[in-house]
């Protein structure tokens, strides 16, 4: 398979790698195996993989290391994963999944890459299945590639409510026709504004706000 070429897999089995590639809509129109099987082997080994990696190389607490390792094995991440790979290109899809552009849905997308793990580990092991994570998803979360917290909000209230000051995000303007309005939000911490944020609903202009605040603190 050009895929497990192209990433340089010396595989044993290429079949287990096809399965870790169909979906069960192809899977029911061709009597064979989907990949949800695999898939739920493949999400245990990335988090074994990146539970080791946190202890290892970090000193944070339980529960820290447990919210981070939920942000890089989850869905939005996963997904990420996969479209560096290319796996989506290797899909394999029933008709009617195909059409309505199940190719680039992030469900999917986004289960292709822990069953292809799960593949991984079944034909060449922990050592090589651990390796491959780290050479290609490690680099993403320490380089920063990835935007793995897309909640701001909650991050900011975080560290508002660690040093008891108050938080509040103020609509300032909004502008454009009724069916299409953009909205203008600033965050305020005790009455000082910290960042602000511009988008077609009022939530995504506050995590816009929430973005803007956080990446002034870090470079104060």
């Amino acid at each position: 398979m050009k895929l497990l070429d192209d990433l340089k897999i010396n595989y044993n089995n290429e079949k287990l790698y096809l399965t870790a590639l169909t979906h069960t809509s192809f899977a029911n129109e061709n009597n064979e195996k989907s990949y949800e099987r695999l898939e739920y082997l493949g999400d245990a080994v990335m988090e074994l993989v990146i539970s080791e990696y946190l202890y290892k190389n970090t000193t944070f607490e339980e529960g820290i290391m447990t919210k981070l390792r939920a942000k890089y094995v989850c869905e939005d991440a996963n997904f990420e994963y996969a479209k560096r790979l290319n796996l989506n290109k290797y899909l394999r899809l029933g008709h009617g999944e195909e059409e309505n552009g199940g190719r680039y849905r992030k469900a999917i997308v986004a289960d292709i890459f822990e069953a292809f793990i799960g593949a991984m580990y079944l034909d060449l092991g922990f050592e090589t299945v651990k390796k491959f994570i780290y050479d290609n998803v490690i680099p993403l979360i320490e380089n920063k590639e990835i935007e793995f917290d897309n909640d701001y909000k909650s991050v900011l209230q975080e560290l508002v409510q660690t040093d008891k000051r108050s938080l509040e995000y103020v609509v300032v303007d909004e502008f454009g026709p009724a069916h299409n309005k953009t909205f203008k939000v600033i965050v305020k911490i005790d009455d000082i504004i910290y960042g602000e944020g511009i988008a077609h609903s009022k939530k995504e202009a506050e995590q816009k706000a929430a973005h803007d605040a956080l990446k002034k603190a870090q470079n104060g």
